[in-house]
């Protein structure tokens, strides 16, 4: 097999062969029967050939003879990529022994990350992109298929972007004793940057030089100046890569729709764990990649991936709807917690946390302090968001993992709308002994 450039017919001296075990892996992912590992190398073989405008040119026909020919595309409903038969009246049958004579056998999910997905924190570089599918066909196994939520995978984007908000410890809240009189979204972009400048893209390259938090910088050229300058002294081995973090109300498909610029439009659909049958509304904190792209002669805005958060001025994650009202009552929580002398602070926990009985991963973690006493009290509050029962069964199972961290405080709509979270808080803390 070959990669060759796009529109053309198979043969001529500007193929690129694919390694035999590269070949191997392809043929078990497309038909269904591969491991992991030969999932990771064909969607990675075949996003950088979509990203590169390459196709794929079989040999089951011989080396001399035109090929029958696939083309990488992606496959909304399932958010993965996966090959095309090229098959038309003018264009070589495959074999009817070759493997690709039938449509790949695609796992048709559109499930994506839920609190139950398991979520470890990435490793490496704070980078996406790797360097061209020449290249790419020699690393078979390399940790590239990011955009896709295939049997509910987590995308690297995303957990890049957790990673930047954790470093910048804006999924915690303060007690209100700690908190800034007013939160603006100033403020929290503010504390991004910050983080970025301390977080490597390529050995020596800060994230913080090729980072960007309007969408002006992409819409002037400026983002792609600068990431021109900086890929003169970029590391061989890592591709020249750049950032934005965009806080936007909506998006749909490929179009993003930042606050104050015009929209922006991604080259491959941006990525949520809003998808269809979780819909959870804007806000959200959006990351987008930017790199080479052959079609636009240049750089351009890769893939995005669009992470609901509690509001503009909070930019904590949250995974439904009613996580983000659940979180609404324990902040006002706070407030009586005050007055009662105990600092309430609250954390979105974005990665797993190691347990006797694995790895689990809270709604939220509550920690409440006495001012009076010093002591300190933590609770796992998790948020009921249905009532299924396959959803209540897997929430039974998490709970036995999450009480191994702290005790667990499971919160429903009706907590909510009589108000009686507050008073559920302030007794779980608070029983057993003066506070």
């Amino acid at each position: 097999m070959w990669l060759i450039d796009r529109h053309s017919g198979g043969l001529g001296k500007t193929r690129i062969p694919l390694p035999v075990e590269l070949r191997s892996a392809l043929v078990r992912w497309y038909i269904g029967e591969g491991s992991r590992h030969d999932e990771d190398a064909g969607i990675m073989l075949v996003q950088q050939a979509r990203i590169g405008a390459k196709w794929i040119a079989c040999d089951c026909l011989g080396a001399e003879t035109s090929p029958p020919i696939l083309t990488p595309a992606f496959l909304s409903e399932a958010e993965t990529y996966y090959l095309r038969r090229l098959t038309n009246a003018k264009r070589p049958e495959h074999r009817s022994t070759c493997p690709f004579f039938r449509d790949q056998v695609t796992n048709r999910i559109t499930e994506t990350r839920s609190a139950l997905t398991p979520a470890d924190s990435p490793v490496g570089y704070f980078e996406v992109l790797r360097p061209a599918p020449e290249k790419l066909a020699q690393r078979p196994l390399d940790d590239a298929s990011d955009d896709r939520t295939r049997s509910a995978s987590v995308p690297r984007l995303a957990r890049l972007l957790w990673r930047l908000l954790n470093n910048a410890g804006l999924n915690i809240a303060p007690p209100m004793t700690e908190e800034r009189a007013e939160r603006s979204i100033v403020h929290e972009f503010r504390a991004l940057v910050a983080a970025a400048a301390k977080i490597e893209i390529a050995p020596g390259i800060e994230l913080g030089r090729a980072l960007w938090t309007h969408g002006d910088a992409l819409h002037s050229k400026r983002a792609y100046a600068s990431i021109r300058e900086l890929s003169r002294r970029w590391p061989p081995g890592h591709a020249p890569q750049g950032f934005l973090t965009l806080f936007a109300p909506e998006f749909k498909g490929t179009l993003l729709k930042a606050a104050g610029c015009e929209p922006l439009t991604i080259a491959n659909r941006i990525q949520s764990p809003s998808v269809r049958g979780n819909r959870i509304q804007g806000p959200y904190l959006v990351i987008v990649v930017l790199g080479e792209y052959p079609e636009a002669r240049g750089y351009a805005p890769l893939r995005a991936y669009a992470q609901p958060i509690y509001s503009g001025n909070r930019f904590m994650p949250v995974e439904s709807d009613f996580e983000r009202v659940v979180l609404r009552a324990i902040l006002g929580a706070r407030r009586a917690f005050d007055r009662a002398g105990i600092d309430l602070a609250i954390e979105k926990p974005v990665f797993d946390i190691l347990t006797p009985l694995g790895s689990g991963r809270p709604d939220f973690i509550v920690e409440a302090r006495s001012r009076r006493s010093g002591e300190l009290r933590q609770i796992i509050v998790q948020a009921m968001g249905g009532s299924a029962p396959n959803y209540l069964a897997l929430k039974a199972g998490v709970r036995r993992t999450l009480e191994q961290i702290a005790p667990v405080v499971e919160v429903a709509l009706a907590d909510i709308e009589d108000g009686r979270l507050t008073r559920r808080l302030f007794r779980t803390l608070t029983r057993e002994r003066q506070f």
